[in-house]
Parts: C-alpha cells; structure tokens; sequence
C-alpha cells in the first residue's frame, strides 16, 4: 500500500470519529437545550387539602408540589386571604402547617380553599397588595391550582355550640354554566333559645347567598337557595351550605352552555371588536399572517362576551387585505407565553378575518 493511500485511509477515518464526536455532542446539547438556551417549562404545580378538624387557628396541607417555589393561601370565598404559608421551596412537601394570619377576623373554619402562588416578586406573598401583578396562582387548563376543604372545628366554645347545624344538603348533580339551580338545606338550632344566624351558599369556595335564618329552640327547617350559575367555571365544582360553625358540602358537575367560539364583528386600523363564548379564564388574542400575536384584549371570565375591543399592539401598522386570526387563548393577557385555548377535539377556536372582509361585512369562521 502507498504513502498516499495510506494517509487517505487515515484521513476518511479521522473524518469519521470527528462526526461521530459532533453527533454525539448534538445529542447531549439537544438534550440540554432547555438549561443552556433559557428556555422556561410553563411552571406547573399541585395541590391535596383534605377535610380535617382543627382549632381554628391552623389548617394543614397534606401535599403540595411546586415547580418554581411559592406561596400556599387559604381563603373562604372572601376577598382577602385568612392564611398564608411560608415559602415553600421548589419541591413537594408534605403535611404543611398554615396558621391563621393575625388580622383575619375569622377563624379557619368551614368551606375553606387552599390555592398555590409563584413568587414573581421575590419579597413575600404580595398579590392582592399588588392587586394582582405579582404572585399569581399556578394555573392548570387556564384554572388556578387549588383544593378545597371542609375544616371543622374541635373547640367547644359557647360561640360554636351555639351555631346553627347543617343536617343534609340537596342539590342537582350536573347543570350548565347559564342555570338557575336549586340547592335546600336542612337547618338545625341546636339551643333551647330562640336565635337568629346567617346560612350561606358557597359555589367554588365563593359566596354568592346569605340568608338571615331565625329558629325557636331545637326548631329544624328547610332553606332553599336559587343560584344563577352564569360565569362560573365549567368542570367538578364544589358547593357547600354553611353557618357560623357547621355546613355540609357536596359536588357538582356544570357543562359550559355553548360552544366556544370567537367572532369579528368590527375592526380597524387600531383595534378589533369580537364576540367570545369562552369557558375558562382567558382573552382573545390577533395574531398577523406570521403566527405573531399583535393584539390582545382584556383578561376575560368563563361565559359569553358580546363587543370584546382587542388593541393592536403600539406601532403596529396592518394592511387592510392582510389575513389576520382571532383566537381563544388560556390564562392572562399578558403572559410572557400565552397558551392558545384548546376545545374537545384538541383544536383551538380561532377565525380568520381581513380589516377589508370586516368592512364589507364578511369574515371567514374556522
């Protein structure tokens, strides 16, 4: 064999380790490519809060998992929270003590919520003194992750053995999002003396009817509360009917009322206005031939939404024969990644429109 052949051969072999190497380097940058190029997982987390009896003063949290750290917060359907947690590390944890913050008027019992918060701020839970910029909840499908709980109490003061019981709770086991429903509790005055207290209705942990009851000793009577479902969220649902120290719970399932769905009904040179039936929170975004979001509206509740304005972004300049596209997006208006809403077959619900077809009165439904 030549010089010359020889050093060929070495040479194509040479060649051949150096791809192997940078294949091989390729697959382990690919890899890690999320750590090395910044790319951000959307931040996920969950939670269980489990019926218990307690004091009042604390509740616990049998596990909650956190993806990027944060914030536990109990609420009851009220608009400031009763409880907040430590910062919890990026992690899951297990049996989580919260106790009740020195402020809150009331005590942690009843229909309680546990919801989890991201720490954006970086300077404790700050989200309704932020009025909502910072801290927001973790969301799975366009919903804050949360559980709620029926909490109980074990102290047997004169304020609680007093209360009102709540001795059974009937309510219809499905709805639609636009019902009116029927709930009839059956209400109990524990004493020998005549009282009046508050019972009151919770969908979802929220308040939406309290009644002023007036019992005679040992007396038992019926409540009945007609509750309009319209913007609440589809899917499992808890609901509850409480007094000032008991209260019986139960589920049900509500089926948004119509199809999701966007139309443009206007549009010019600096917005558009649209129709959306949208069944959880979100907004409507434009997006430009491109794939580019452009414009975004408001941050929308589960329901329908008539003259919905969407800006366009500033300098944004459109071509009236340019093909644009409404769509349902999940979530906020101003995520950094915004999620496209997704209906049961996996597509997303969006139209496609020009300011021209607009102007004419035609736009193209997808």
């Amino acid at each position: 064999m030549s010089t010359k052949s020889t050093l060929g051969t070495i040479k194509r072999v040479g060649a051949i380790l150096i791809a192997i190497a940078i294949v091989l380097a390729a697959g382990i940058v690919v890899g890690q490519a999320p750590a090395i190029f910044g790319v951000e997982e959307d931040p996920e987390a969950s939670i269980e809060f489990e019926d218990q009896q307690g004091t009042g003063e604390n509740v616990t949290i049998e596990e909650v998992t956190l993806s990027d750290g944060g914030f536990v917060v109990i609420t009851d359907g009220g608009d400031e929270p009763l409880a907040v947690s430590d910062y919890l590390e990026a992690d899951t944890h297990e049996n989580v003590t919260i106790e009740r913050a020195e402020d809150a008027e009331e005590d942690l019992v009843g229909q309680l919520t546990a919801t989890v918060h991201r720490d954006t701020g970086g300077d404790g839970y700050a989200y309704e003194e932020t009025e909502g910029e910072e801290d927001r909840p973790y969301l799975e499908d366009g919903f804050p992750v949360s559980d709620t709980a029926s909490v109980t109490t074990t102290v047997d003061d004169d304020a609680l053995s007093d209360s009102f019981t709540v001795g059974s709770i009937s309510a219809p086991e499905s709805a639609t999002t636009n019902d009116t429903i029927e709930i009839t509790a059956e209400i109990t005055n524990p004493t020998e003396l005549a009282i009046q207290q508050n019972v009151e209705f919770r969908l979802g942990g929220t308040v939406l009817e309290q009644q002023a009851l007036e019992l005679d000793g040992d007396e038992t009577r019926e409540v009945t509360f007609r509750i309009d479902t319209v913007g609440a969220p589809p899917g499992e649902q808890p609901i509850g009917v409480y007094t000032e120290g008991d209260g019986a719970i139960t589920t049900i399932d509500l089926e948004f009322h119509t199809d999701p769905a966007v139309e443009v009904v206007d549009a010019g040179d600096e917005n558009v206005t649209v129709d959306a039936a949208i069944p959880v929170d979100g907004f409507v975004g434009i997006e430009d031939e491109n794939g580019s979001l452009i414009g975004t509206s408001d941050d929308l509740e589960p329901g329908e939404h008539d003259n919905v304005t969407v800006e366009f972004d500033e300098d944004t300049d459109v071509d009236e024969d340019e093909e644009l596209t409404a769509s349902l997006y999940e979530g906020e208006s101003d995520d950094d990644e915004p999620t496209p809403f997704e209906g049961e077959d996996g597509d997303g619900v969006e139209t496609t429109f020009t300011l021209a077809d607009v102007a004419d009165g035609e736009d193209d439904e997808e």
